[in-house]
This record gives C-alpha cells, structure tokens and sequence, in this order.
C-alpha cells in the first residue's frame, strides 16, 4: 500500500475517532509521544494522545449518534521521506476546525505526532 494511501486511511481513522467518540481509534490514529495544540476560544490547549482520547471518549452521545452531518475535507498531503504534513477541514462539536497534521513513519507505520488546530466557526 503506498504511503499517501496510508495516511488517507489514518486520516479517516483520525475523523472516525471523534465522530464516534473512540478513545481505542484516537490512540490508534496518534503516536502515543503526539501533542495536540490550538486555540478555543482565545484560549491555548496544549493536550498529551490520552487528554485528548479522554476528550472525545466524553463526547456522549457520539456526534455519530446524535446524527451529525460529517465533513471531512482532505485539503492537502506532502510526504517527504518518513514524514509527512496533511491539512484537513473537518466538523466536530458543532464547530469547523482547520487542523494541520504532522505525520511520521516508525515501524512501517504513519502516525499523527503533532496536531496544530484552527477553529475557523
């Protein structure tokens, strides 16, 4: 499987994570050192793989129950060697976020390592 076919697959991991509320698909979506940082609300997050896998396990019912509309828009993938950087816009509770996602391949395998996000509304 090629590497941008890989990360495709994280990627949906990654949005499948906090549409069902998954702690189990966060971790899996994650390197277990990522970080996970951005601004709410004029306020600065800065969150370990289990703070925000605690989050989205919290999110009861699950976007996916209640009936969300999803949006997951890939805008971009650039691989360089065993690294990688995706930009995604996606919906998550009730908020658009323009979350830039830094990837690196360990063991064969690509995992997000850093999440910076945007809430645009």
């Amino acid at each position: 499987m090629s590497d941008e076919k890989q990360i495709r697959e994280s990627l949906q991991t990654y949005f499948d994570c906090m549409h069902e509320s998954s702690a189990d698909k966060t971790r899996a979506a994650f390197h277990p050192n990522a970080k996970i940082t951005g601004y709410l609300k004029d306020k600065l997050l800065e969150l370990s793989v289990e703070d925000f896998a605690d989050f989205v396990a919290s999110q009861k019912p699950s976007p996916k129950e209640k009936g969300e509309i999803t949006q997951l828009e890939i805008l971009s993938i650039e691989i360089a060697g065993n690294t990688a950087v995706a930009k995604v816009r996606d919906n998550y509770i009730g908020g658009t976020f323009l979350d830039t996602l830094s990837y690196l391949k360990v063991d064969g395998k690509w995992g997000i390592y850093n999440k910076l996000f945007h809430a645009e509304a």
